[in-house]
């Protein structure tokens, strides 16, 4: 097995790079991160913490910890906990993280409480989705955000002052189960699914390590045989995620954001023979104040009368005609010459698709 790791290393030169690492275009499956999530008290505000009346959760979290410490708070006592705010706090555990190792939290106000500037986290267990602690948080607060109120009731907010985070806030306790090192196989799951590209991974590793050692088992995952040992399998896909492949071409799609204007087209885009013509039509209506004064002798008053007018203006539009399987350098080019806006070639390109002439996907977001 050592002297093929070798040979594998041999093969794997460095050259031009005319494609993409399978490190950058697939995942390994099982190596993942977790997400963790906890719930707990920040002090040490400066009157910015939970309304306590308005946050009845914050006292009961406030009694809890209290009685931990041996110290009973009276029921029919309710703290004035100005300095006082609860939180949820949420991490993520990187795939492989070993007890002791420091991770980074973000701490996010649950309650009312309007600034979570210079205030400390106290101990907080993270769970995972399972239920079980990997991770305890606990540290000074780092707030981006900054408020100020007036006695009159003017304020200012420079970005949000209810959440911040924890550098290296949390100690690991657990390391989260990973079948990293089971079986005799690994798996690489694509970003973007897609048949020739699976197919090509394949067809490059079984080039690198002979026939029948990767197995493509549909659009997105490729199976390959991988040896038992630990240290043997971190250095083995060490060698295959910098295998270089080339993906194949996306499938043509349009993207259309309608909120922001914003239009994208992919390369393959294609469309039939068709006749385009758009204009836009502008109605104007403007009011206006006719004073009629009658002569100085004349006895009578002076009348204020409202006058409408209504203007209508039709631009002129221009029909231009799109040959059989212009591209997409076609397409920008006719675009500039007419001088469409966003809104315009929205329009036309959901028309052409409605014609059958878009040989592509519109996607509207």
């Amino acid at each position: 097995m050592k002297t093929w790791l070798t040979v594998i290393a041999l093969l794997v030169l460095p050259g031009i790079s005319l494609a993409d690492r399978l490190k950058d275009i697939s995942d390994v499956q099982g190596v993942r991160s977790n997400q963790l999530i906890g719930y707990g008290l920040v002090v040490g505000l400066d009157g910015t913490g939970d309304k306590t009346n308005q946050t009845p959760f914050t006292v009961q979290t406030f009694r809890n910890m209290m009685e931990q410490f041996g110290i009973s708070v009276p029921e029919n006592l309710t703290p004035k906990l100005k300095n006082v705010a609860a939180v949820s706090i949420h991490s993520e555990l990187p795939p492989f993280a070993k007890a002791g190792q420091r991770i980074d939290v973000t701490v996010s106000s649950l309650g009312n409480a309007s600034s979570l500037r210079g205030g400390t986290l106290l101990m907080t267990p993270l769970r995972g989705a399972d239920g079980r602690v990997y991770a305890i948080a606990q540290g000074n607060l780092v707030v981006g955000g900054f408020g100020a109120q007036g006695s009159d009731g003017s304020k200012i907010t420079v970005n949000i002052p209810s959440a911040g985070r924890i550098p290296n806030g949390a100690t690991v306790e657990v390391s989260a189960p990973n079948p990293f090192h089971e079986g005799n196989t690994l798996t690489f799951n694509l970003h973007q699914p897609d048949f020739t590209t699976a197919k090509r991974v394949r067809d490059e590793i079984n080039r690198l390590l002979g026939p029948g050692v990767a197995r493509s088992m549909d659009a997105t995952s490729i199976v390959v045989t991988a040896p038992r040992d630990p240290s043997q399998r971190v250095t083995y896909l060490s060698v295959l995620e910098n295998l270089e492949v080339k993906p194949a071409e996306p499938s043509a799609k349009v993207i259309i954001n309608s909120r922001t204007g914003t239009i994208v087209i992919g390369n393959n885009v294609k469309v039939s023979p068709a006749a385009v013509t758009h204009g836009n039509l502008t109605v104007t209506i403007s009011e206006s104040v006719d004073i009629s004064q009658p002569g100085a002798f004349a006895g009578g008053r002076t009348v204020a009368a409202n006058e409408s007018q209504i203007d209508i203006t039709e631009e002129k539009s221009h029909m231009f005609k799109v040959g059989d399987s212009v591209t997409l350098d076609d397409i920008v080019a006719a675009v500039n010459r007419v001088g469409m806006a966003p809104g315009d070639l929205m329009a036309i390109l959901e028309a052409l698709k409605q014609a059958g002439a878009l040989r592509a996907e519109l996607i509207v977001i």
